[in-house]
């Protein structure tokens, strides 16, 4: 009996202790498109990271990209899924580290008019008023505002804080126009999509970046990234990979975004001083 109350006793402390060790983390994911569809799609995923990793996984987000973009120069995500110029600007400060990317995958930006449009190149847009997510947003805002205004084609965005408000405004028609990426198009409501068409593509980049805060314990962003790549080859980790559409994972280190960095965009460069 004695023996059965201290096997009792040493178990409860275990359990004890483990609680105390065990870290609870958030996974910040840009809010390209609403929180609902975001927390729908990502809350799968950081209950699967979870169990793989031992701790908890919590999802987040914010309600559009500049308040994420607040969020992360403060440091209040473990993990951020982030856009490739929001990671070259954040691994500056305050010092986040990628260790996973999509594979195999060049992000491109988009603009988007109403498939009824009659509109058939860029320089018909000139004096327009666009839709955009934010101003930083990389591949949706970005490039296509940078490519317009290189070849003096005149417009001015309207920001309507994420991808999935550019393509209802749009299919709407209160803009003749807006920038998304391919991904967030295909992940939009069947009723929008198909009232959408494609008018003009950028080239490709390193795509988002997956990233942990420099704080972050050694042994366990080598768990989580260890933990992303072994979904490559797990069933469960392929179905959940191909609910936000990534063919796969791979590793990911930092110079992978010196394509990024060589464009020179400063529009953050604020949020370093």
């Amino acid at each position: 009996m004695i023996k059965t109350i201290k096997r009792l006793i040493v178990c409860c402390a275990i359990g004890s202790f483990s609680l105390v060790q065990a870290q609870t983390l958030t996974l910040g994911i840009v809010p390209q498109q609403s929180a609902k569809k975001l927390a729908r799609l990502w809350t799968p995923i950081c209950s699967y990271l979870s169990e793989k990793v031992g701790h908890e996984i919590r999802f987040s987000t914010a309600n559009d990209i500049p308040t994420f973009e607040k969020r992360v120069l403060e440091g209040q995500y473990d993990i951020a899924y982030m856009n490739p110029y929001h990671y070259t600007v954040f691994h500056e400060r305050p010092g986040y580290n990628a260790i996973a990317k999509q594979k195999d995958k060049k992000i491109k930006g988009i603009l988007v008019v109403p498939k009824d449009s009659t509109i058939t190149n860029l320089e018909e847009l000139d004096g327009s008023t666009l839709a955009f997510p934010a101003p930083a947003a990389f591949a949706a805002s970005v490039l296509p505002r940078a490519k317009m205004a290189k070849d003096g084609i005149n417009i001015t965005p309207k920001y309507v804080s994420s991808h999935d408000s550019v393509y209802l405004t749009v299919s709407r028609n209160l803009f003749p126009a807006g920038g998304g990426v391919q991904r967030t198009l295909n992940n939009t409501a069947p009723a929008v999509n198909e009232k959408l068409k494609i008018l003009w593509t950028t080239p490709g980049y390193t795509p988002h970046a997956i990233a942990t805060h420099p704080d972050l314990d050694k042994d366990l962003k080598n768990k989580l990234q260890q933990a992303l790549i072994d979904m490559n080859t797990d069933p469960k980790g392929q179905a959940l990979l191909k609910t936000i559409n990534f063919k796969g994972v791979e590793r990911a280190e930092n110079k992978d975004w010196d394509d990024v960095r060589d464009l020179d965009i400063t529009l953050l460069e604020h949020l370093l001083q």
